[in-house]
């Protein structure tokens, strides 16, 4: 027997709590891994709350990310004892996520540990930062450096924005922040935030084209923001995008594209390819100072996780949610 968070609907709608559930019961995969700790994401928050139909398949154990060691292993990649890793893959939506004791998952989904991380310390980063350090490589791979001017980072309080900032700021990137949430600006300066600007800059329609201001930006909120951004970014300037916690409108005019040359990177990180991934991992180990991860991380019992979820929708938690779940 084992514990998870169980997400179940019915003719009288949706229900969600902590059961005791049989080995059994997992669904199919070619490795089993006994979880040491989860995380409560965006993502997951809406599949708890029912806010968006993010779950495809009931009933359903969200988290859409775990790390911890592997029991059994059929997958001639991994054996009894690996510490592994997992992001994306539908995990949460369309197969057993996370948050539970035990997972069963194909082989192909999973990355190794850096040995650079504890269990803990790897969903600090979770699945948000593991996607602003692919932002990061994208900005890179646009040919931004930190001699092409500020970068501006979007829901910067959240799990992404906060990861990316630290990462730009280690890297030598200025950084601009931008969050609904300036009570947080000496949190975000702790980071390497070298100003803090109020969402509301952000937040009314945009014209075709603004001042030009920033070199590069990451967006994670989506309509109206990402729109001024794109609109006050410098000649050739690139975005990427990876995010709708604002909304999943874009209401902009191809002027900065066609009259800057502004490029609009997509972020997927759900089914990014096994060695993309490997790479944010390992530029992470690298990139990223684990002195602020502890600053970042906000840390929850799994029952607590319908609770929070709430206030995670609601824009009221900063940084990253862990979910420890065994003592490995």
């Amino acid at each position: 027997m084992f514990k998870a968070l169980l997400i179940e609907r019915d003719d009288n709608g949706q229900r969600v709590g902590l059961s005791e559930l049989r080995e059994e019961q997992l669904p199919e995969g070619d490795v089993t891994v006994r979880v040491a700790s989860s995380t409560l994401n965006y993502k997951d928050a809406l599949a708890i709350t029912g806010k968006a139909p993010v779950v495809r398949r009931f009933p359903m154990v969200p988290g859409i990310d775990f790390a911890g060691v592997v029991e059994h292993s059929d997958n001639p990649s991994f054996r009894s004892g690996d510490k592994v890793v997992l992001n994306g893959w539908g995990v949460g939506e369309v197969h057993w996520g996370g948050l539970s004791e035990v997972v069963r998952v194909k082989g192909e989904w999973l990355i190794r540990l850096e040995p650079s991380f504890s269990f803990s310390q790897a969903m600090s980063i979770g699945t948000a930062g593991y996607t602003a350090m692919l932002c990061v490589m994208a900005l890179e791979r646009h040919g931004l450096t930190p001699a092409s001017g500020q970068v501006l980072v979007t829901g910067a309080s959240g799990g992404v924005g906060s990861v990316a900032i630290a990462v730009l700021a280690k890297l030598g990137y200025e950084v601009a922040a931008v969050t609904g949430r300036t009570e947080e600006a000496q949190y975000l300066t702790k980071l390497g935030a070298k100003r803090i600007l109020p969402r509301s800059d952000f937040s009314e329609p945009a014209k075709p084209l603004a001042r030009e201001q920033w070199a590069g930006a990451v967006d994670v909120v989506g309509g109206y923001v990402l729109a001024n951004v794109c609109a006050s970014l410098k000649y050739r300037g690139v975005v990427t995008a990876c995010g709708l916690a604002g909304d999943m409108t874009f209401p902009a005019t191809v002027a900065p594209f066609i009259l800057r040359g502004v490029t609009l990177a997509g972020i997927d990180s759900v089914m990014c390819p096994t060695d993309e991934r490997r790479e944010a991992w390992r530029r992470l180990g690298e990139d990223l100072d684990p002195t602020l991860l502890d600053s970042m991380v906000k840390r929850i019992a799994i029952e607590d996780a319908v609770k929070v979820s709430e206030q995670l929708i609601a824009g009221a938690v900063r940084g990253r949610v862990v979910v420890p779940v065994n003592d490995l």
